[in-house]
């Protein structure tokens, strides 16, 4: 198939993107397809004008992952991978997903949106915006007396600030493909928490799918991811993030619509953890779209 591949953006996280682009783009090319990349921008859409089966975008973030590259795709009644427009706007927008989850029935975090620079709860707590993604912009507060330095920061960028009740235990990350969880993964950074620096550059961070963790807890996290995938209305892939208590209780942080395809990513190492392949992946998630849209024609 002709595949246009979109990449960049104008996010934060449009170095990530680029990264991920260019490892689907030879993905594809290793399964025969014909690729065309474009670095795409609300600015510069010139890649949308090439004639193709399917677009699969790559981008990270405001934008490329908000939901408003896949309004302009619809709009173009152009096929392509993954989650559409609504989905993606919502999944973006961490305290609109938890209110979707709590409507489901669905365990998150305690949590409060503030605009005035006070702490809402007692206790230990993480201070996040509301809608960047690759844990930028992301303060674990251990100590309550972190908390209002972090919120003021968060305020003086973002206008107002998620606090979320924070969780000590096990971080688990479930990956999603054709809305089905894969294996859950346990996130050991080897600092602090999972932030951006341990994501992406980083060498010591471990993904463990021996979690040592009992069926019956791995069980109810891949049952929850695939429930938290549908209640946010999830299409093709994406990866839910999942805290534990000590006691293995589990609480839904947020969803990833769109996950990152870089060597370092956990979307494409739980597929081959499932037996599939980079390119098998890219080329199953093309097919998918593109037979999507001609059924829906």
């Amino acid at each position: 198939m002709n595949v246009t591949v979109l990449f960049g953006g104008p996010s934060a996280e449009r170095k990530i993107s680029l990264i991920s682009g260019q490892a689907v783009i030879d993905g594809l090319k290793s399964m025969g397809h014909t690729v065309f990349a474009s670095d795409v921008s609300p600015t510069d859409l010139k890649g949308l004008d090439q004639p193709c089966d399917v677009i699969f975008p790559v981008l990270h973030g405001q934008f490329g992952e908000s939901g408003e590259l896949q309004e302009i795709l619809e709009s173009r009644g152009l096929a392509f991978v993954g989650s559409g427009s609504k989905a993606s706007k919502l999944g973006m927008n961490k305290v609109e997903t938890k209110k979707v989850w709590e409507k489901a029935g669905l365990p998150t975090p305690k949590y409060a949106v503030i605009t005035e620079k006070k702490v809402p709860f007692a206790g230990p707590c993480v201070v996040k915006a509301i809608d960047s993604g690759s844990s930028i912009d992301v303060y674990v507060c251990q100590d309550a007396s972190q908390a209002p330095a972090a919120i003021e920061k968060i305020i003086d960028k973002h206008g107002r600030a998620l606090v979320e009740q924070f969780i000590n235990g096990a971080e688990l990350s479930v990956s999603l493909l054709e809305e089905e969880p894969l294996a859950p993964m346990l996130i050991v950074p080897k600092r602090g928490f999972y932030d951006f620096e341990a994501k992406y550059n980083a060498n010591d961070t471990e993904h463990k799918f021996d979690t040592g963790l009992p069926a019956a807890v791995i069980d109810r996290c891949r049952d929850l991811a695939r429930k938290g995938n549908a209640a946010v209305g999830g299409k093709d892939l994406g990866r839910i993030d999942i805290m534990l208590t000590d006691q293995f209780e589990p609480f839904m942080l947020e969803i990833n619509t769109l996950p990152g395809f870089t060597p370092k990513s956990i979307f494409p190492e739980a597929a081959a953890h499932a037996g599939i392949a980079f390119g098998p992946l890219v080329d199953r998630l093309v097919k998918r779209a593109h037979a999507r849209h001609r059924a829906a024609a």
